[in-house]
């Protein structure tokens, strides 16, 4: 065993007890295989297309998968899972509302991107319109939206870092921002696909073998978990309201997901 896996998996405390050195293990592995992956592609990048859309190669199935697994960040995944946990049946409705909103970028934006020939969408309106100020307004935007955006990732990615190594929750942040700046500057959208689709892969694995292990032990019934669900957190955390107060309400934060969710640079 190397030297780092001794000491992160020896007596490292944490809050949630002490490093594991099997998770320490194949989260190196998982980083060591994308890495693997980036310098693949950054080998077969060599045009702006390349590099923006992957050259045209990637089929729908593998699309798919990617978009899945980018949809399934530390965001989605873990806050929603929260937000079920903490508000009951109104937290679905950011699972939902998220998931609308692909179909809204696929025909409304993606497609005309393409058949344009462009790579954003400050390219289609400096086209159009002069150039200068509409690619600092796009810009001064996206930066804006995406600041705030990596904030809830870093948090959560920072996070499992620390309390996976025992690390300072600075240091971590840093980690993770290298290994993302990697990925992504010199394998394009090549290794991006590919590192979302191992992502989705592991992540619905991962979560379809916690469900069944947690359906185990209720006699593989869901009744009998909702039934001890509402023992243990009253009646009110399989009902509605504890977000939302009324359907208007509901309507409202399922059309700002969808359209939020389009509108993101």
């Amino acid at each position: 065993m190397s030297p780092l896996l001794e000491s992160a998996g020896s007596k490292t405390a944490t809050s949630l007890g002490e490093s594991n050195a099997t998770a320490i293990a194949w989260f190196l592995g998982f980083v060591a295989i994308t890495l693997g992956i980036t310098y693949w592609a950054a080998r077969r990048t060599r045009t702006t297309q390349e590099y923006f859309a992957a050259g045209g190669s990637v089929s729908a199935l593998q699309n798919g998968f990617a978009l899945a697994g980018d949809y399934m960040s530390a965001a989605s995944f873990l806050g929603i899972a929260g937000l079920v946990a903490t508000s009951g049946f109104d937290g679905l409705i950011y699972s939902v509302g998220w998931l609308v909103g692909w179909p809204v970028i696929t025909f409304l934006i993606a497609e005309p991107l393409r058949n344009l020939g462009k790579y954003t969408f400050a390219d289609v309106v400096a086209y159009r319109l002069r150039q200068r100020p509409v690619r600092i307004a796009a810009a001064a935007s996206t930066l804006t939206v995406v600041t705030f955006y990596l904030i809830a990732q870093m948090v959560g990615a920072g996070n499992l870092i620390r309390l996976m190594f025992g690390l300072e929750y600075e240091v971590a942040i840093v980690l993770v921002g290298v290994v993302m700046l990697v990925y992504v500057l010199f394998g394009g959208m090549i290794a991006t696909t590919w590192v979302q689709i191992i992502k989705a892969i592991l992540l619905l694995v991962g979560a379809s073998i916690l469900a069944v292990m947690v359906l185990a032990k209720f006699g593989m019934n869901p009744l009998a978990l909702f039934a001890a669900a509402s023992k243990q957190y009253g009646p009110a955390v399989m009902a509605p309201g504890k977000l939302v107060a009324n359907p208007l309400e509901a309507i409202s934060l399922g059309i700002a997901l969808m359209f939020g969710c389009a509108g993101l640079p």
